[in-house]
């Protein structure tokens, strides 16, 4: 298959997930009134309207490997589209990358202040937990608490928090980092959650253990592929394809592969890890071709 072709069952089928988890978050997400409307007003105006939702499109596409309950598989892929959501309003603020558009709009702090912006990351992050947590998600309690415990992980001081913070301190380092310090930079503050939300639907359909390994592992592979991607498009793409201002890793002095390798060697090191996440699919059969065609299509995408 083509890696920049957009097979049309994939398109099918990220077109009804992102419809249906912009229905769950705008459901989930308070309203704009009270009191707290501003923080609620900056809250949607981070969540909604846009983004490639891929994240809880992994969930329910590993949720239905399992034949798992729908309904509470879209709870969790807006649970992490609110985590997400969370660490894009800080990402952007003045203190880490000081970027002014997201998704084609104004990014948070820009809409409304950085006060307002910190506080509704904040909330959005406790709001996906508070999710997770409840009756609603998953009947039963220990599903739950695995949930919790495996998302805190992933967004936390070894997962994306961590990463971010490498990140950071990449940019004045000494010596430019290597191309394994790179990768684990990338698999913490990137990988992980992806790595997460494949794992999520084999959590919620009590999976055995070697398929719910697969799927993380599937995860994993596709979330380094899905970073080089992106680091690809900042170096080649245009601001109105991305949605975000582009060519500010090199001007940062960001540690990506793109810049350690070329972009020629990085693209062949992303279709190498498309190639590997593939292959932990074999034990699902042909039900999980649309996972198969997401991980190619993400080394062509253009946004």
């Amino acid at each position: 298959m083509n890696a920049t072709a957009e097979p049309a069952a994939l398109r099918a089928a990220l077109a009804l997930a992102q419809a249906e988890i912009e229905g769950a978050l705008d459901m989930l997400l308070p309203v704009d009134e009270g009191d707290e409307a501003r923080l609620f007003a900056a809250m949607r105006h981070a969540t909604l309207g846009g983004g490639k939702r891929l994240r809880g499109f992994l969930v329910l596409e590993g949720a239905r490997q399992f034949t798992g309950a729908h309904d509470s598989a879209l709870r969790v892929a807006a649970a992490i589209e609110m985590l997400h959501a969370y660490s894009l309003i800080h990402d952007d603020l003045p203190a880490m990358d000081d970027d002014d558009l997201r998704r084609g709009r104004p990014t948070c702090h820009v809409a409304f202040d950085e006060a307002t912006a910190i506080l509704a990351g904040d909330a959005l992050q406790a709001l996906a937990f508070q999710i997770l947590a409840e009756e609603d998600t998953h009947a039963d309690p220990a599903v739950r608490v695995e949930l919790v415990r495996c998302l805190a992980r992933a967004a936390g001081a070894r997962g994306m928090c961590g990463g971010q913070m490498l990140d950071m301190l990449s940019e004045t380092a000494a010596q430019p980092l290597t191309e394994a310090e790179v990768g684990r930079l990338q698999m913490m503050k990137t990988g992980r959650l992806i790595e997460f939300a494949a794992e999520a639907g084999a959590m919620l359909g009590k999976a055995p253990a070697a398929q719910r390994h697969a799927l993380a592992l599937f995860g994993r592979e596709v979330g380094a592929a899905f970073q080089i991607a992106d680091d690809l498009l900042d170096l080649t793409a245009t601001e109105a394809e991305t949605g975000k201002r582009t060519a500010k890793d090199a001007t940062a002095g960001k540690a990506t592969l793109v810049a350690l390798l070329g972009p020629e060697r990085a693209q062949a090191q992303a279709e190498r890890l498309v190639e590997q996440a593939i292959r932990h699919l074999d034990s699902f059969g042909d039900r999980a071709d649309i996972l198969r065609m997401l991980a190619k299509f993400v080394l062509g995408r253009r946004s």
